[in-house]
């Protein structure tokens, strides 16, 4: 088995290009920690990172790759596999899509606690598995999160173009300097972020731009249809719910605000089962939900958005309905921050910063007087105080 695994690999690692790394994310599987998983979407590049990562610190000898579904792994022992590499010598061992193992959290806390010297790194696409089983691991294993590209990285890794990476303290005070002085220095920045608003959150556009929506549909429906079932808590179905919760979103046009009473009576379910599939899909990072800020504990989501705009555009072609700009645009400002909350004024919080997202005609009527206030609008830049071009925003990662 060792033998196939190998020459495998050696295929494999030829393949990777260091060009564009995702250094952030390289540092944390380059950490002390022994057992490290890399979790995210799928597409959004973890195998390519597992294998920049081998290829950037180890030696060939020094490591073995593979993947749980593999036909050739998948009915055998993962144990088994690692106990002969790790008497050959072997240091670190890296699985991809861990979840496609049967009992795999009970597998990698065998692994670690035999083979006290072993490095292991491991990757799953169904995020939801993942984390459902991550408790059992809780001791052992350090989780990191794979995000989709972030449109600072867009450019690095489409026009090789490297934009600094900037804080949101950055972006509030000198945004009229840099907004101005960026858009000069690359005259298409505005274009290609229009660009990257359609196609460009998943590396996989440079596959094949063609084909992009359709691999972006089919990998959003395999949670649907593969991993939220995999969660054994789901009625088969209520899988319909998860789908008509996805329709309501699309023909809502305008961001989705939330009637959980409306809803459950729509759909047949209880209040806490609609909370609980609201937060499946948000875990899932299929959509994300809104909630209201407050000083208490605020668990119903006020607005409902897509995750992404990619994934926005891809859903509305495929039920046939035209892309409202504004919801859009809201898309993308939530999806460049981990904490962000519904506002009564303005259209988010973000700490204590009140946001109106808009076109470049955008006023400031909606947030007159409003403290730590500011518009972020669609424009290549801006030299007005408060007002602030929205494509800086997604400088922040």
């Amino acid at each position: 088995m060792l033998n196939y695994i190998r020459k495998k690999q050696v295929r494999i690692i030829n393949s990777i290009s260091l060009q564009f790394t995702r250094k952030h994310y390289l540092k944390q599987l380059e950490s002390n920690n022994r057992l490290v998983g890399l979790i995210g979407q799928r597409g959004v590049g973890k195998t390519t990172l597992l294998l920049q990562y081998l290829k950037q610190n180890y030696k060939p000898t020094e490591y073995i790759y593979f993947s749980a579904d593999d036909v050739h792994i998948i009915n055998a022992s993962i144990y088994d596999i690692v106990d002969e590499f790790v008497l050959l010598g072997g240091k670190v061992v890296v699985i991809d899509e861990i979840h496609k193992y049967i009992n795999w959290a009970n597998e990698l806390k065998s692994i670690y606690d035999s083979f006290p010297e072993l490095i292991i790194r491991f990757s799953g696409s169904s995020m939801l598995n993942i984390l459902h089983e991550k408790f059992d691991l809780s001791r052992r294993a350090v989780i990191v999160h794979l995000s989709t590209l972030s449109f600072r990285e867009y450019m690095e890794l489409e026009h090789h173009i490297e934009l600094s990476l900037l804080s949101l303290e950055d972006i509030l005070q000198n945004h009229t300097t840099l907004s101005s002085t960026l858009a000069l220095e690359h005259p298409t920045l505005y274009k290609n972020f229009l660009r990257y608003l359609e196609i460009g959150y998943y590396p996989f556009f440079k596959e094949d731009e063609e084909s992009y929506t359709n691999k972006l549909f089919n990998a959003s429906d395999k949670i649907i249809h593969e991993d939220i079932p995999s969660l054994n808590k789901i009625e088969y179905t209520h899988l319909s719910i998860f789908q008509k919760l996805i329709a309501k979103l699309v023909f809502a046009q305008t961001p989705l605000k939330v009637n959980i009473t409306a809803l459950s009576k729509e759909f047949g379910i209880s209040h806490p089962t609609l909370n609980t599939y609201l937060s499946i899909l948000h875990d899932a990072k299929l959509v994300k939900s809104i909630k209201k800020y407050s000083k208490n504990i605020y668990n119903k989501p006020e607005k409902l958005l897509f995750s992404n705009p990619n994934l926005l555009v891809t859903y509305a072609n495929a039920f046939g309905v035209e892309v409202d700009v504004g919801t859009k645009r809201e898309t993308f400002f939530a999806s460049c921050f981990a904490s962000i909350y519904y506002s009564d004024i303005g259209d988010f919080r973000v700490d204590d910063f009140i946001f109106e997202v808009g076109g470049r005609n955008k006023t400031f009527k909606q947030i007159q007087g409003v403290k730590n206030s500011y518009l972020a609008i669609d424009t290549d830049y801006s030299m007005e105080e408060n007002k602030i071009p929205l494509w800086l925003f997604g400088l922040l990662k």
